[in-house]
């Protein structure tokens, strides 16, 4: 499995106890989601590396206590920890209305209601304290913020989104 074909759930936070058990920290809204998977990847030297569940379940709302398949001793689970887990893209819930997945509008066209369409959206830039649409126009990179208020539609069908953003937000860019 390739990494561009799967989604980051989150990571290995911490062994759990002396037979091998980890935490898994789920980075994600509903961890109740996530509690009965049978396999998972992790992510190992880059590659991506399928571990079969022996048992899980939620511990401290967001983390998931897990057993893995042939890992067995504190040093079976030292190894693991730190390390990425991903599952395949397929197993992401559908999302409707205005409600997306990052890597879902990658290459959504860009619309303001009062500018038109000013761009396609070549990133999302999650480092910052507000998310980010990065958006080139031609040469020119355009940072929009993804806020709540600012979004007006997710036209799935014309892989466009449709923004009501402030005066001069653009235009400062341009």
């Amino acid at each position: 499995m390739r990494k561009e074909e799967c989604f980051y759930l989150g990571k290995i936070a911490k062994k759990f106890s002396f037979k091998g058990e980890v935490l898994i920290y789920l980075d994600t809204d509903e961890p109740e989601l996530y509690e009965n998977l049978e396999s998972v990847f992790v992510e190992h030297n880059k590659h991506l590396v399928p571990f079969f569940i022996e048992s899980s379940s939620l511990h401290k709302g967001d983390f998931l206590r897990v057993r893995f398949e042939d890992v067995n001793t504190e040093e079976d689970a030292d190894a693991l920890v730190g390390n990425g887990i991903y599952l395949p893209l397929s197993m992401l819930p559908k999302l409707s209305g205005n409600k997306f997945y990052f890597h879902e509008v990658i290459g959504f066209e860009i619309e303001d209601q009062r500018l038109g369409v000013f761009g396609k959206i070549a990133a999302i830039n999650d480092t910052t304290a507000q998310p980010l649409f990065e958006v080139l126009n031609g040469e020119v990179e355009i940072l929009v913020p993804m806020i709540d208020h600012f979004l007006v539609k997710v036209d799935r069908e014309n892989k466009k989104i449709i923004m009501n953003l402030p005066e001069g937000l653009i235009e400062m860019y341009l």
